[in-house]
């Protein structure tokens, strides 16, 4: 074993309760081993050398995660299909007998929400086999969790796609007034909408979302799920497309 992998072992051990210098440096144990204190300095002195071993290890270590992160989100998407394609207090726009589905988590406030629904507007106007499945994950505060309740509520109308919209196309920090009188303007029966905005489905549709993004490892919206496949994060059409010409792929 050469003397530097024998101080690139050091790195990974010198922090274990079970460190010995002799067991790492040494060949044999008649060979004297480095200092320990000699050690960091030669490793310091060649990090600051080469900070590319630094910046490789890192991105190395961070795609590792990435995938491993990837893995588990499969497989759970994987097990959970039913909850996460099929749920039926989720709202559905699109051709809801299309064959390949595309799963949104997000939050009306959210201003890469706003960016993202154009693009899966534009998506299903040019592809008539897209079916969007809409997650409500309101994490940025009480007015995302009085849009999302509303927007649920004009669901049980048939009318989520109308308030959605509105929704989506004003930056708001509106209070339930507020809402309230953007859905009143769009037709919906506000007194209906206000019971069911506090009906134990809304409830429950809004603590399975939250629970659903807690399991796939979810830290913001928007995020995607296509297929099989999680992409979390703002994204292109482009990006979209392949997702769906995979998840065809997958399907054959």
């Amino acid at each position: 074993m050469t003397r530097l992998l024998r101080i690139c072992l050091f790195i990974t051990l010198a922090s274990s309760a079970t460190y010995h210098p002799v067991r790492v440096f040494a060949e044999s144990a008649s060979e004297p081993a480095l200092p320990r204190a000699d050690v960091e300095a030669i490793v310091h002195d060649y990090i600051l050398a080469h900070p590319e071993v630094l910046i490789d290890s890192l991105k190395s270590a961070k795609q590792r995660q990435a995938d491993q992160a990837a893995t588990v989100a499969k497989s759970f998407i994987s097990a959970n299909r039913s909850q996460i394609f099929d749920d039926p207090q989720s709202p559905v726009f699109g051709n809801v007998m299309g064959n390949v589905t595309i799963v949104e988590f997000f939050d009306y406030r959210c201003p890469y929400c706003r960016q993202a629904d154009p693009l899966l507007k534009k998506l299903i106007s040019e592809d008539a086999k897209i079916r969007i499945v809409q997650k409500q994950l309101p994490i940025l505060g009480p007015a995302s969790m009085v849009a999302a309740r509303a927007a649920l509520a004009a669901n049980k109308q048939n009318k989520f796609v109308v308030l959605h919209d509105a929704l989506m196309a004003r930056n708001f920090n509106s209070d339930e007034d507020g809402i309230l009188k953007l859905a009143d303007s769009l037709g919906l029966d506000i007194v209906r909408l206000k019971a069911d905005m506090a009906s134990p489905q809304v409830n429950a549709e809004i603590a399975n979302n939250i629970r659903l993004a807690r399991d796939l490892g979810l830290d913001g919206t928007p995020a995607f799920i296509v297929g099989s496949e999680l992409l979390p994060g703002a994204t292109d059409l482009a990006t979209l497309k392949s997702m769906v010409i995979d998840a065809r792929r997958e399907q054959n």
